[in-house]
């Protein structure tokens, strides 16, 4: 075991959601004392950590979380995650993704925190990019908790470092709005997934490499202030991922493309892998197919629970 995390006390926003929940599992794994935040009712998938609720968009709420457990590390995922471009995600995405990151960053730095890791997006620029608009009401808020966090380091030396995570796919991933489940969960249906065109490149990574960046992140490594990619620094279409899945599943020609319109301004980034390993020594090891299998495999599972088929 690495003893980085045993015993410590660790502050977990989002624990509920995809990426928190395996991310918590792991803390609990390393021997920390984890605490996670949710605003109803807790899941009961992540044994082992005190639950607090909440709304990280309250100040006051956050101020007495952070004053209460008094945390050494802090991991900020709570978001509003859409990517829809619709004039309602505004207020929506600012509170839940901008004005929470800025009450943890104000309040774990007062508490002498030793190492926040905020969760970034893809669909933020990439550094010393040419300045161009974010193509979506969460992309802004994203980019704009990012300044704010290099504010923070600047002016009042938060020890802040930027995870910008790309497409994450992978077991637990409940949520069926999202492309991989969707795709899976339609074709074990015998149900054909309506899709875009599909010609978008994506740059995929699988849950437990996005969760062991993370760790490092918090360990201390990596720089602080400055984004750091955890993605496998490989773009493939999301036809060529359905493609994939249609083949693994034996429902080859299956899905319907087109039948939705292609989102406006999608970004095509792919992960900086190299500068990933150079600030961390991270690396991703798990490839997209072994990954799509281990995903199938596991909504199989889930599936067959559901109907009442406990294995």
């Amino acid at each position: 075991m690495d003893r980085t995390y045993l015993d410590r006390s660790v502050l977990v926003t989002g624990a509920s959601g995809f990426i928190g929940t395996r991310l918590s599992l792991t803390l609990v794994e390393e021997g920390a004392a984890v605490h996670c935040v949710a605003r109803k009712d807790p899941p009961t998938e992540v044994p082992g950590v005190e639950w607090h609720l909440g709304d990280l968009s309250d100040p006051a709420f956050t101020q007495g979380l952070v004053r209460k457990i008094r945390p050494e590390r802090v991991f900020h995922l709570a978001s509003h995650v859409t990517g829809s471009r619709e004039m309602d995600q505004v207020l929506p995405t600012l509170s839940g993704n901008l004005l929470t990151t800025v009450h943890i960053l104000r309040e774990a730095t007062d508490a002498g925190c030793q190492r926040v890791v905020l969760a970034g997006s893809m669909e933020e620029p990439d550094p010393g990019a040419p300045p161009s608009p974010p193509p979506s009401p969460y992309a802004a808020a994203k980019s704009a908790s990012t300044g704010y966090a290099r504010m923070f380091h600047a002016l009042y030396r938060t020890p802040v470092a930027l995870a910008r995570i790309f497409m994450v796919y992978g077991p637990g991933q409940w949520d069926t709005t999202k492309l991989v489940p969707y795709v899976i969960s339609s074709l074990l249906k015998g149900e054909p997934p309506a899709l875009s065109s599909g010609v978008r490149p994506v740059d995929w990574i699988y849950v437990d490499d996005v969760v062991s960046g993370l760790m490092d992140l918090g360990a201390g490594k990596g720089p602080l202030a400055q984004p750091v990619d955890l993605g496998s620094g490989t773009l493939v279409t999301i036809r060529s991922v359905v493609e994939e899945i249609e083949s693994l599943l034996g429902r080859a020609g299956e899905s319907n493309f087109g039948a939705l319109a292609d989102r406006p301004f999608e970004q095509v980034r792919r992960a900086d892998s190299e500068a990933s390993f150079r600030a961390l020594g991270w690396r991703p090891v798990v490839d997209l197919r072994t990954g799509l299998e281990q995903t199938i495999e596991w909504l199989r599972v889930r599936d067959r629970q559901g109907e009442g088929q406990v294995e």
